[in-house]
């Protein structure tokens, strides 16, 4: 377990978007009722930001990472700079660390006191990352928390879980699966998703796209 000191003022975490949040909600309970807007419609629009648009820019820093030694290189030294290379850049200038899963080590993200989450390479945290119950148990029990996402991990891997802070927030770097070689960037990026990036999940395989 990594432990890295959380600023307790709300001031520096996500939770002070909170007066906006319910702004954004009073607004679209009264755009609902004209019949202005369709809530599945906007349910649709964040389920997409969520799932694929936003990950999409972690996606192209994983895929690089794969492809180029030296980038990969770049990124376990100075994450921040590497990421923001690519044109990625947090949006409150947070620092940025990328964990490379290994053979004998894989890596899990959570963020014990709200929703600290890098937006940036991301975009919109999945609901399930914000909740009590992924918080206290990522960290109590990560390997039981893993399995409940379809993620059995031999008994011999270790689990690291890194604790995700307003001013620093981690990316995971999965293990490129296998089979991939001679693959350019842009179709091993379409390999990595959003719960391999927190480590919820891992790398597809090609045949899993197919």
């Amino acid at each position: 377990m990594s432990g890295h000191h959380h600023d307790h003022d709300d001031h520096h975490h996500d939770n002070h978007y909170s007066d906006m949040q319910a702004r954004v909600k009073a607004l679209e309970t009264l755009l609902t009722e004209k019949g202005l807007i369709d809530p599945d419609a906007i349910d649709a629009i964040v389920e997409t930001y969520e799932t694929k648009v936003g990950p999409r820019n972690g996606a192209r820093v994983v895929a690089k990472a794969w492809a180029d030694r030296n980038f990969a290189e770049w990124l376990k030294r100075d994450a921040t700079a590497a990421i923001a290379s690519l044109g990625y850049t947090g949006r409150q200038g947070e620092h940025m660390r990328a964990v490379f899963n290994t053979a004998e080590t894989h890596n899990l993200v959570v963020c014990t006191l709200c929703s600290c989450y890098p937006w940036s390479v991301l975009g919109l945290p999945p609901v399930w990352y914000k909740a009590p119950a992924y918080r206290s148990r990522a960290v109590i029990d990560p390997r039981g928390v893993l399995a409940e996402f379809g993620v059995t991990l031999p008994e011999t891997m270790g689990i690291r879980v890194w604790d995700s802070t307003a001013e620093l927030r981690y990316l995971v770097v999965p293990q490129r699966p296998a089979d991939t070689e001679g693959l350019a960037e842009e179709a091993l990026a379409n390999l990595v998703t959003r719960d391999s990036m927190i480590g919820t999940g891992l790398a597809l395989s090609p045949e899993a796209l197919r």
